[in-house]
């Protein structure tokens, strides 16, 4: 027998047409699913693809993750409603026991799979095909309850029937019942021979089915085979013909080797029966071990799932156990506990111990976290019942102890005054604070435990200690205006009421030194300054001490670093120093509120004794504004961070009151410069307005001395300044007997002088200005005086000037009448120099009488008018010789005439 010719296999997707190669559909079994079966029906191959992607997808995304098999899928709709398609999908266990399972899955919007009902196999009853004979595609699937399907494809339906048919028979041992299903109507042996045979056959057409690629040396034999009938390549007809011919030549060559060989077929045919009778044989002895096993099998699945119930019974016990433990533990409160909260003993410190060792087991019991359902036990609601009733009743003990203490504290009387008068001390709270600090912890228990009833004992404690330090706050500022006023009292309300016009000799508010009063006032200013330091002292700890007590006492504070800072200035602050840490940042609003009420007298009391101070002495004002100034950068120290005291606040306020005092005096003053009158004398001299400027410049440096802030004091200075000049300059306006100019030249000095010897920075201009207008009013007066000696000559002289300035020629000025050369002569006549020297001395005479000796600007003011004359003198020359040429007209003295007279004026009065 010939060896059979090796064909040339092509992918199962080509075949040879006429039109040439192109595309065949791929085919498969609708049957078999994917795990196999025989070809009934082509089908498209996207229809397949679709399958294969939803398969994959379904395994990969469902069932992978949950340790499941996948079998088959059949994709329904409700029959009737085929609206929302869902897949149906048999799946077993991945491990044993191996269990089935009917599975609904829906798809979302999102394309995302989603388990909508799972139902065990073993739960199935009937499954009703509908029709053994058209294609239909409903299908029944009982349950508890029926219910009812449409396939999308009569083939899905069929797969997916006969893959519950072979489960049932494997897993369920023919449990449910198929009705109208044709392909499961043989039952028996005879259906599981057909059912093994058709596997057989599905997987051997699978086997042929399967693509393969062609071999090297099948591709040569093509391309050979190709090129011997390539003329009729171009004809596909004539090319099939060809090859069909040759191949039949091959069939009849084969078929007359088989014949030829017949005894060798028959021989092979009846091996062929004896295999087949022998595997009849192995099938029907694994048919009887596959019944005997059936049971066996069951029992062991039977037995796994008692082994699986019996596990899930341990772990519940256990499970049960612990949440049994938990809530015996947790929710159990000690005897003694529940004894000192009945008891509520918070008058000995071992008592109040207690009480704070149960309430915070208490919170603990009831802030443990418990599941809702636990609440429904009758043990656990009696438990917390007991808690809560425990609670409450500790609750209201607590707080009527607490408020019964508040009430105490705030009746009980100020003691009598022990100390010296001369020494000012604030009181102390000491005692109080240390009475409730032993209920701290019980207040941040009842803050936790119930804020509603919290929240009232700040607001207790405020109005009752706030009677206690207003009798103590009004008691310490009385003490202090006595050690302020003294018995000085009666003369200094006289002084103020009494008031003192500013042209006037005596100036009680503004003495000048070295009198007995300025001595008195100086005292005064001292004793002001020193009360007022004290005062601040004495109530920075008493108010910082409150504010700590209060936060740490009412939880106020939840800066536990901010917190310590405070105490350790509270515990190194005293009465002899002052300088003590900064205070941290600014305190809650809350403790802000409590402090005002607590220290609702503060305020009132300080603003009266500031107006004590303030009219102590009319300056006071400055001393207390570089005070409170000095108090303030001493508390809050050199950065700009805001203050966190109260005391801080309140003094803030007062600085402003301060300055506003302080602005108001500075007004007052200015207005009482600038309206100050001249007195009407010969001799006026120094204004009071200058004098008094002075006198508040070098109090308010002295003050200020040490000041860290002078921004107020130079802007007062600049307003006094301001005044000052104006002053000055209404003069020019005033009636005097005296020369204007002169009085503004002296007082001009006197201020450039003063402020040259002080060096005030924010002055620097206004020095400049009165360098200036005394300059200018000194040439001025001058220039005045000088016109007395020579007046006629002055006038005739200032007339030629004007003829040239109208644009006259010089040399036409001597054809003027009233400046022909005649008059020239006629008024040099009248000044001889025995005459000039004559009205040198009177005016001599005259400004020595005139000039104050306190600024000694006669020589200045002399030498000036010397140069002036000679300026004068060298001026007239000119003009002669311009105006007057060839007259020979000339002064009757020269100019070393006039520096005799003045060489011998000077040495005279000497």
């Amino acid at each position: 027998m010939l060896p059979p010719k090796e064909h040339t296999r092509f992918p199962p997707q080509l075949s040879i047409t006429e039109d040439g190669w192109k595309n065949q559909p791929f085919q498969r079994d609708p049957e078999s699913g994917p795990s196999g079966g025989t070809t009934s029906t082509v089908e498209p191959l996207h229809a397949h693809l679709t399958m294969a992607s939803l398969w994959s997808s379904l395994e990969k995304e469902v069932f992978n993750p949950q340790n499941k098999k996948l079998l088959e899928t059949i994709r329904v709709w409700k029959t009737g409603k085929k609206k929302k398609m869902s897949i149906l999908c048999v799946v077993v266990d991945a491990f044993r026991p191996m269990q089935p399972f009917l599975v609904k899955v829906k798809v979302d919007r999102g394309e995302q799979y989603k388990v909508a009902y799972r139902w065990p196999l073993a739960e199935l009853k009937l499954v009703d095909g509908k029709t053994l004979d058209q294609v239909n595609l409903d299908f029944d699937l009982q349950f508890d309850k029926i219910y009812k399907w449409t396939a999308s494809s009569f083939d899905e339906k069929k797969t997916f029937i006969r893959c519950l048919w072979k489960l049932n028979h494997r897993f369920l041992s023919s449990a449910i019942t198929f009705v109208n299903v044709h392909s499961c109507s043989v039952e028996g042996r005879q259906g599981l021979q057909e059912d093994r045979r058709d596997t057989v056959e599905t997987e051997n057409q699978e086997e042929l089915s399967v693509y393969q690629e062609m071999t090297p040396k099948e591709a040569a034999d093509v391309l050979k085979l190709m090129e011997e009938h390539e003329p009729l390549v171009n004809n596909s007809i004539a090319f099939a013909e060809q090859l069909s011919r040759d191949l039949h030549v091959l069939d009849e060559a084969n078929l007359r080797a088989i014949i030829s060989s017949e005894k060798q077929v028959t021989q092979l045919m009846s091996f062929i029966d004896e295999a087949l009778a022998e595997v009849t044989r192995v099938e029907k002895t694994l048919q009887v071990y596959d019944e005997l096993l059936g049971s066996v099998k069951q029992q062991m699945d039977h037995i796994h799932q008692e082994n699986s119930l019996l596990h899930h019974i341990t772990s519940n016990k256990a499970k049960l156990m612990d949440e049994i433990l938990f809530l015996t533990t947790h929710l159990d409160l000690g005897k003694e506990h529940c004894e000192a909260l009945n008891c509520a003993d918070l008058s000995s410190p071992r008592g109040v111990e207690a009480c704070i060792a149960a309430a915070e087991a208490l919170s603990v019991c009831m802030n443990i976290q418990i599941q809702s359902g636990y609440r429904k036990l009758q043990a656990v609601a009696e438990q917390l019942i007991m808690f809560e009733t425990l609670k409450q009743n500790f609750e209201n003990r607590f707080i009527g102890h607490v408020t019964n203490i508040f009430e105490r504290q705030g009746s009980a009387q100020i003691p009598a005054l022990t100390q010296p008068v001369d020494k000012l001390s604030a009181p102390s709270h000491r005692l109080q604070h240390k009475e409730l600090v032993p209920y701290t912890p019980l207040m941040a228990w009842l803050r936790n435990a119930n804020p509603v009833l919290f929240c009232d004992l700040p607001k207790v404690y405020a109005q009752n200690l706030s009677r206690l330090y207003d009798k103590e706050i009004k008691a310490f500022f009385e003490q202090a205006k006595t050690l302020l006023v003294g018995r000085r009292k009666g003369s200094l309300q006289e002084g103020l009421e009494k008031p003192t016009g500013m042209g006037s000799r005596q100036h009680p508010r503004w003495s000048l030194p070295g009198s007995r009063e300025d001595q008195e006032d100086t005292l005064n200013k001292g004793n002001v300054i020193k009360i007022l330091e004290q005062v601040l002292r004495e109530l920075r700890p008493l108010c910082i001490a409150e504010q700590l007590f209060i936060e740490k006492f009412f939880q106020l504070r939840q800066n536990s670093a901010e917190l310590q800072v405070l105490e350790e200035e509270g515990s190194t602050a005293s009465p002899e120093d002052p300088a003590c840490a900064k205070p941290p940042s600014q305190p809650e609003e809350q403790t802000a509120q409590l402090l005002s009420e607590i220290f609702s007298s503060l305020d009132p009391e300080l603003r009266c004794f500031l107006d004590v101070c303030n009219k102590a002495h009319p300056f006071s004002c400055l001393q207390i504004l570089v005070t409170l100034n000095d108090c303030i950068f001493e508390m809050w120290g050199k950065t700009s961070a805001l203050p966190s005291s109260f005391l801080n606040t309140v003094l803030g306020n007062m600085l402003l009151l301060a300055k506003s005092s302080f602005n108001k005096c500075i007004g007052t003053l200015c207005k009482e410069i600038e309206e100050a009158k001249v007195p009407s004398k010969m001799k006026i001299g120094i204004l009071p307005s200058v004098s008094r400027f002075e006198e508040f410049v070098n109090f308010s440096e002295a003050v200020f001395r040490t000041a860290q802030r002078r921004a107020e004091l130079d802007k007062a200075h600049l307003r006094l300044a301001d005044s000052v000049f104006n002053s000055i300059n209404s003069l020019s306006s005033a009636n005097l007997k005296v020369n204007t100019d002169m009085v503004m030249m002296e007082n001009f000095h006197h201020v450039h002088c003063f402020l040259c010897q002080k060096k005030i920075q924010c002055l620097e201009s206004k020095k400049k200005e009165a360098k200036q207008r005394y300059s200018e009013h000194m040439e001025k007066y001058v220039i005045r005086s000088l016109g007395q000696p020579l007046e006629k000559l002055n006038l005739f002289f200032e007339g030629v000037k004007a003829r040239i300035a109208q644009g006259v020629k010089e040399e036409e000025i001597s054809f003027q009448l009233a400046y022909s050369k005649q008059e020239l002569r006629k008024v040099i006549e009248r000044y001889p120099g025995k005459e000039v020297k004559r009205a040198l001395e009177t005016l001599y005479r005259k400004i020595h009488k005139c000039l104050s000796p306190e600024e000694n600007l006669f020589p200045v003011v002399w030498h000036a008018m010397e140069q002036e004359l000679l300026r004068q003198y060298r001026e007239f020359e000119d003009l002669i010789q311009r105006c007057y040429v060839g007259s020979g007209i000339t002064m009757e003295f020269t100019m070393e005439d006039l520096l005799n007279y003045f060489n011998s004026i000077t040495l005279s009065s000497m």
